[in-house]
């Protein structure tokens, strides 16, 4: 049994691994941590440098805004559907502001891997990189 063996580009993705090797990890920490999620400037395993030049990750702002904007018209459909309430908006905007509050943790996590992995033109999974 191999236990080198390579993840999919979901499960990788999911795991938040590096879209080089899937085998070093993009962030130090868990994501619902105490203390702020720190990417790691470099994957421990092969070296590739996650920042291609400066300022790049400003692109997974707008990753970020589309992810939750598509929570926000989850959660207001959510809300209607199970309460069927239409009289104001405030139970919509403590809705939207409670999910975007409760999703962001996870929106700045993926929408760098989602930058990274399916929208960074000329990095490809390569497994005999080694460091």
């Amino acid at each position: 049994m191999e236990k080198d063996k390579a993840l999919t580009p979901i499960k990788a993705a999911l795991h938040a691994k590096c879209p080089r090797c899937r085998r070093g990890n993009m962030f130090s920490g868990k994501t619902y941590a105490l203390k702020a999620q720190k990417m790691n400037e470099t994957c421990p395993h092969c070296g590739l440098r996650f920042e291609r030049e400066p300022g790049y990750f400003y692109v997974a702002m707008f990753v970020s805004y589309a992810m939750a904007m598509a929570e926000m018209i989850a959660a207001c459909v959510g809300f209607y559907l199970i309460t069927g309430y239409m009289d104001g908006p405030w139970p919509y905007l403590i809705a939207t502001i409670g999910t975007v509050i409760l999703f962001s943790p996870l929106n700045f996590r993926y929408s760098r891997v989602i930058l990274l992995y399916w929208l960074t033109p000329g990095l490809y999974y390569r497994p005999e990189e080694k460091s």
